[in-house]
């Protein structure tokens, strides 16, 4: 299944990633994957674990098909029939083998990162750890990119990092919020959403009043609309003053521990 890490930039969210993915040493603590000690197994860890970092990186004059390959023989993958069979279906799995023969230079940032998913999944991972996978992304790519990973956290942990709400509401059975190097909030979406049901309230006001309502009251979030601000606030009472209740979701229990923290 789907876990996602949700949290601001800073968080430390990659810095955990990293630690699982066993490319950084922890200064205390420790983390077991079924019965390997991460920090003292790393070799067996690495064989099967998938990582697609923050920043991947391609070599832009090989094509797909070319550098999947190379992956391949990389992670010890010796029967080049069998090498090919599977960079072919990871290539499909990923809807790139139309566009294997393409020089990795001339992708989009989305197919850089369906390749990224696809190098990643070489080993038939037990583990996928994917960071930040979506930013940047446009909501077309983003959307080829939710369904691909939904796909593969049928059979395999999926941990998700991201700053993007979207992303965990999308695809996560369970979550974790991470703030200032600490879990401040885990469970499950749907069970947080409803948590906080019926104490979300809205109200539009004026942008001089904004520093007043929030000595007054728990602002959790604040946009503008139509160039007006406003403001959703927490309270476990109506709290009339023009305040309407709101639908809460996702993103309102996220700002409710970020801004609060």
């Amino acid at each position: 299944g789907m876990f996602g890490l949700l949290g601001p930039n800073g968080a430390g969210k990659s810095t955990l990633m990293r630690t699982i993915a066993t490319l950084q040493d922890a200064d205390e603590g420790s983390v077991m994957l079924d019965y390997l000690n991460v920090a003292n197994d790393k070799n067996a860890v690495r064989k099967v674990l998938g990582y697609l970092p923050q920043q991947f990186g391609v070599y832009p004059k090989i094509s797909a098909e070319a550098l999947l390959n190379h992956f391949a023989v990389l992670k010890g993958m010796t029967n080049k029939s069998e090498r090919k069979e599977l960079v072919d279906t990871l290539l499909h799995k990923t809807n790139l083998y139309e566009v294997r023969k393409r020089n990795l230079g001339g992708y989009s940032g989305g197919m850089k990162q369906r390749f990224g998913i696809a190098q990643a999944l070489l080993n038939s991972p037990k583990l996928l750890i994917v960071d930040e996978p979506t930013a940047g992304l446009d909501p077309a790519e983003r959307n080829r990119f939710y369904n691909l990973l939904s796909e593969v956290g049928e059979n395999t942990i999926v941990i998700l990092s991201t700053h993007i709400v979207d992303d965990i509401k999308e695809l996560c059975t369970s979550m974790a919020i991470i703030n200032q190097g600490k879990v401040v909030l885990k469970g499950s979406p749907l069970k947080l959403i409803e948590n906080l049901e019926g104490k979300v309230y809205q109200k539009t006001i004026k942008k001089r009043e904004l520093d007043q309502y929030k000595q007054e009251y728990t602002v959790i979030n604040e946009k503008l609309f139509l160039g007006k601000p406003i403001i959703n606030i927490l309270s476990e009472f109506d709290p009339k003053n023009g305040f309407t209740p709101v639908s809460t979701g996702l993103e309102d229990v996220y700002f409710s521990q970020i801004n609060n923290y």
